[in-house]
């Protein structure tokens, strides 16, 4: 049982470590051999020029001018300035709500409910005298502070009925202002966006089979037909996995031939070797240089070969096509409506943002597809299940009676006080953040096996899972709060990985200034691994708000810490790979409802098992919990899954009048063919050049009665069920 002395250990074991990451930092990002790892966002957008281009050989590694350290914590308050409007503009919509999210946290939800938790339910929970004088219960001063120490069957219950109520309706009000807030900011930033293929493309699935044509003329016959108006041109999708598989082996090869041929540069009188076995640790011996080079010569064959036979195989195309259209109005109306009287062929959807698409997923068939989602989602089943299991056994190191049963000869070791408050204090916190750091992993593989086709879907799975089976005990997860949401977030903003790969590739592989900019990794805000951080600590503070108010401070500082440093993170580093416009935020709301459900389950278990009859009346919670989600559902969601077709029209009218001579279809021309083939001069299939002049193509069937063919009934309406 952790005492106020182990939390006390704990908490100065973190800050200290926390203090140690941020003055680190603070020195490390003055250095002007580390600028492109600390600000490679300005590099990117070709504002900031290296300042070792000047200056003597020491100051083009080292800052000399030590009024500059005097000022060493000015990061803080500059990562404030920016506006949210600039920020949006310089970061994208994404970044500017992901930031919002921990600002939801901190200063809307858990400031007011820390306030009214201490006001209210501490002084009811300190001043009952259950604990002190109940026998044979081991207790520590936290507990003092929370509903164990309210007796059974006692009025005292009232407040924590109340509060639970109170708590619940400010936060109802607290995310139905910011669902309503973002929902606009979303359509806002549509509205203004400048023009991206995915805003006239669709992504259609499962096209069905036909005799008489491919697939990339069957999708053309089907789209000039039915959206003859708008239908402007397509591309068929590939199953160039295995050519992925082998550009990107290749890719890996040339990069150690540069590292060898680079050293070889610096010593020019010794070959550079290396052995063929496992890691290189054993096996022939063999010049570097030669087998490198020999074995591209043999993987560009193998590129080539199997080139060929992605294009001009029929079995390679898929029965999918990103489809797309003359006018963002055209897009809206085939994304957001049904192609055919058999609603499992022709699916349409928005297309991904080019950057955003998952290449891989689309060569997957949708019967296959199916398939893999039901199976899972039964793995999903048992992964929630058996997770009860690895957080049982990390929250045991917290128990001392159960470590000295399990090593008994350790017993006068752990009964020492400092060791005492370091295992119970400190040691579970960091052995279940190892273990989470390993759960999002896992669940984006699963995820990858599901079949999603966007890497933002992808990464929206994932944090359905986290936080649902956490067990209740403040001391265990104060100590993981300080570990994680302190120096966690410290260590964080030292990128201490991407500087020592940049360092690594800056000594061995770069040559010129156009290769130091290849080894600048800024990275991306990866929401597989941060957002199920976010839901795992707003579960822990709506389920500690009522039972023990004392967690809330702590969660309090996870959330401005972290608000401060990843704003920091996305003003100078982080460039992301695709930009969805906020639309996982109704991912974000959804689990927040689940959170705050589970939470009201937990406080009426919790409050039956101590015989209180006010259980009763925390009833009423989830239902109007629920009632509430759906409302939220049902009024903003539209505006994250659908465009407005007035919106998509003002914005066309709009482009129409500013740029009278835009040659779209140059424009998306080649905006979703997979990236092994963005390189190469090849002729790909796409619609036929000659549609644009005579909307009537001519086909290998009649046009004008198109379910001749045995598979064309999806434009009929006799389809039988």
């Amino acid at each position: 049982m952790g005492s106020l002395s182990d939390i006390g250990l704990a908490a100065g074991i973190n800050i200290l470590s926390a203090l140690g990451f941020l003055l680190a930092f603070a020195i490390l990002r003055l250095q002007p051999i580390n600028d492109r790892v600390y600000f490679p966002k300005w590099y990117l957008k070709g504002i900031r020029n290296s300042p070792r281009h000047s200056g003597n050989v020491v100051s083009k590694f080292v800052n000399l001018d030590f009024r500059t350290y005097i000022r060493f914590l000015n990061w803080m308050p500059t990562a404030l300035k920016m506006p949210e409007p600039e920020l949006i503009d310089h970061a994208g919509l994404d970044s500017a709500v992901y930031i919002r999210i921990y600002l939801l946290g901190r200063l809307k939800i858990f400031v007011p409910l820390t306030v009214l938790g201490f006001c209210v339910l501490v002084p009811v929970n300190w001043t009952s005298k259950t604990l002190e004088n109940a026998q044979e219960v081991t207790f520590s001063e936290i507990d003092k502070l929370s509903i164990s120490n309210i007796g059974q069957d006692t009025q005292r219950f009232w407040a924590h009925v109340v509060m639970a109520y109170v708590f619940a309706f400010w936060t109802y009000f607290v995310l139905y202002k910011e669902y309503k807030l973002i929902a606009s900011m979303r359509l806002h930033f549509l509205a203004s966006e400048k023009r991206r293929p995915d805003q006239f493309t669709v992504l259609v699935r499962n096209v069905p089979p036909d005799p008489d044509e491919s697939v990339s003329e069957h999708v053309e016959h089907f789209f000039s037909v039915n959206h003859q108006d708008h239908y402007l041109t397509h591309q068929v999708v590939y199953n160039a996995n295995k050519l992925a598989s082998i550009v990107e082996k290749k890719k890996g090869l040339q990069n150690w031939l540069v590292y060898y041929e680079n050293k070889h540069t610096r010593n020019p009188a010794r070959r550079p070797t290396m052995k063929t076995g496992f890691w290189g640790l054993w096996g022939k011996t063999l010049d570097a240089i030669d087998y490198h080079t020999a074995e591209i010569e043999k993987l560009s064959k193998e590129e080539d070969a199997e080139r060929e036979r992605v294009i001009s195989n029929p079995k390679s195309i898929m029965p999918a096509a990103f489809v797309s259209f003359k006018s963002r109005w055209g897009a809206a109306v085939c994304a957001q409506t049904q192609q055919s009287s058999n609603p499992t062929l022709w699916l349409t959807e928005w297309a991904p943002e080019p950057r955003d698409v998952y290449w891989s997923n689309l060569a997957i068939p949708y019967v296959e597809l199916t398939i893999r989602r039901s199976l899972m989602a039964v793995a999903l089943f048992f992964l929630t299940f058996f997770f009860i299991i690895p957080i049982a056994f990390v929250q045991s190191l917290a128990n001392l009676e159960g470590i000295e049963k399990v090593v008994p000869f350790l017993r006068p070791v752990i009964e020492v006080q400092v060791v005492k408050s370091l295992i119970q204090g400190f040691l579970p916190g960091i052995a279940l953040k190892v273990f989470l750091i390993l759960l999002p992993t896992i669940l984006m593989t699963m995820s990858k096996i599901e079949g999603f086709t966007a890497l933002s879907a992808l990464e929206r799975r994932i944090p359905e899972i986290v936080g649902r089976s956490i067990p209740m005990k403040a001391t265990f997860f104060i100590s993981y709060i300080m570990v994680d949401g302190w120096a966690g977030i410290a260590a964080e903003i030292i990128r201490l990985k991407p500087l020592v790969i940049f360092h690594l590739k800056n000594t061995f592989l770069v040559k010129t200034e156009q290769d130091r900019e290849q080894a600048m990794d800024p990275g991306c805000l990866e929401f597989a691994s941060s957002e199920p951080r976010i839901q795992l600590y707003f579960l822990l503070g709506l389920v500690y708000a009522v039972v023990t108010p004392i967690l809330l401070p702590f969660i309090i500082v996870f959330f401005s810490f972290s608000f401060l440093v990843f704003r920091h993170q996305i003003i100078n580093v982080y460039n992301q790979q695709y930009e969805s416009g906020a639309s996982f935020w109704p991912d974000v709301h959804g689990r927040l409802i689940v959170a705050m459900i589970v939470s009201q389950l937990l406080l009426m278990g919790l409050m039956s098992t101590q015989r209180a009859p006010q259980s009763t009346l925390l009833l009423g919670l989830p239902v109007i919990t629920i009632c509430f989600h759906s409302f939220c559902k049902g009024r903003f969601e539209p505006a994250f899954v659908k465009l407005p077709l007035q919106d998509a029209m003002v914005k066309d009218t709009l482009e129409r009048a500013t740029e009278p001579n835009l040659n779209l279809r140059d424009y998306l021309k080649y905006a979703y063919i997979h990236p092994v083939f963005h390189s190469d001069d090849i002729e790909h299939p796409l619609a036929i050049e000659e549609e644009e002049r005579n909307p009537l193509v001519a086909t290998k069937r009649n046009r004008s009665t198109p379910g001749d063919s045995k598979y064309a009934s999806e434009t009929s309406s006799d389809i039988n069920f």
